[in-house]
């Protein structure tokens, strides 16, 4: 029976793994938040939450767009979107943090980034908004924005490193 409502048919996408070389391009600005752009926003939340994430960055799934979802608890109840996000660093103070990625699986590693930014973006709807950002969100948005720009957190380690990340994950296919 139809109740007059229309169902939300969400794709579950693929998420690119390290080191292909899709993850290095860098995305280009939304111009225009359109349904399409809607729709997109909810298919990488779908993507996110099935891999057990925390954030994701449309270049993960292989849109060259400027889009990052979030969603900080991992279970549905806190997401977030940023269309175009910009970020200003507002305390030059580093902190560390272990981070993951969901394009390089089951690994972590301590990360230094700056501890307190401010965040310049679009919402989901297109309004512009602003906010100050620590902890958790500004590390998490810091990570969004490098996989925009084309980089990873693993670029913030020894090539030593990233050449036994590398291995691990080559291994894990296999």
């Amino acid at each position: 029976m139809y109740t007059g409502k229309i169902a939300l048919i969400m794709a579950i996408m693929q998420i690119l793994k390290y080191p292909d070389p899709r993850l290095r391009l860098k995305a280009s600005p939304v111009d225009l938040v359109d349904n399409d752009i809607k729709d997109l926003v909810n298919d990488m939340f779908e993507t996110m939450w099935h891999a057990n994430g925390i954030g994701l960055a449309a270049t993960q799934v292989d849109i060259h767009k400027r889009i990052v979802v979030m969603d900080l608890n991992g279970d549905g109840s806190a997401p977030r979107v940023f269309i175009n996000p910009e970020i200003e660093v507002l305390d030059p103070t580093f902190a560390s943090y272990e981070e993951g990625c969901l394009s390089i699986p089951d690994v972590t590693e301590s990360i230094e980034r700056p501890s307190k930014v401010t965040i310049k973006a679009l919402d989901q709807d297109g309004k512009s908004f602003q906010e100050d950002a620590t902890d958790l969100l500004a590390v998490c948005i810091q990570h969004e924005i490098d996989h925009l720009e084309g980089k990873l957190f693993v670029d913030y380690l020894s090539s030593m490193k990233r050449q036994r990340i590398r291995k691990k994950l080559k291994k894990n296919r296999e």
